[in-house]
């Protein structure tokens, strides 16, 4: 196993590390106040530990670029490290009231659609990789995951809840580039 698919698989075991944090309190003490609601330490750590999983993913993918270490394993695993990251952080935050379900329920569906998708391509000998809408849908969950659980910060002094629209604009990306997954690959169907 080549170091990209290594860090790819540390992400993936940071994974249950972060919902641990996300849901037991560590203490009763809030770490500060933003927007009027406290922001418990448990939060803030899980907060870190998202960021540094979500920091390994472009890591990953650019040793494997530079170092010329891309392979059929890496294009299945990463992926699927960035589905159970930001489902589990959707599916926890829904729990915690962080975020509507409905939205975690589009960008799952959409999960599941994509991965039947590239298992259907891996029958025939394919293996679909990533595309730009994909990458920017990854991008913006992200950010929009890190700036809800940090309290959306910087923007929550003008009253501007940049957190949730770019949530509503990863919703839009994650639709969009289900579509383009099915566009593209429609061929594996025939």
């Amino acid at each position: 196993m080549n170091l990209p698919n290594r860090i790819t698989l540390f992400r993936t075991i940071l994974i249950p590390v972060f919902i641990f944090f996300l849901l037991f309190d560590i203490n009763g003490e809030p770490l500060s106040i933003v927007n009027g609601k406290p922001i418990k330490l448990n939060i803030f750590i899980a907060a870190i530990i998202f960021i540094f999983a979500s920091i390994t993913d472009f890591v990953d993918g650019y040793l494997a670029r530079k170092y010329h270490l891309i392979t059929n394993m890496g294009k299945f695993l990463d992926p699927l490290a960035d589905k159970l990251l930001v489902g589990s952080a959707f599916i926890v935050m829904v729990e915690l009231g962080m975020m509507h379900s409905w939205m975690v329920v589009i960008v799952i569906a959409r999960e599941f659609a994509v991965t039947g998708l590239r298992l259907l391509a891996v029958e025939k000998g394919e293996v679909i990789p990533a595309g730009i809408l994909g990458k920017l849908k990854t991008i913006s969950q992200l950010v929009a995951i890190i700036l809800i659980l940090l309290g959306n910060p910087i923007f929550n002094t003008w009253n501007f809840s940049l957190d949730y629209i770019i949530l509503w604009i990863s919703v839009i990306l994650t639709i969009a580039s289900g579509v383009e997954y099915f566009k593209n690959s429609i061929h594996v169907f025939k």
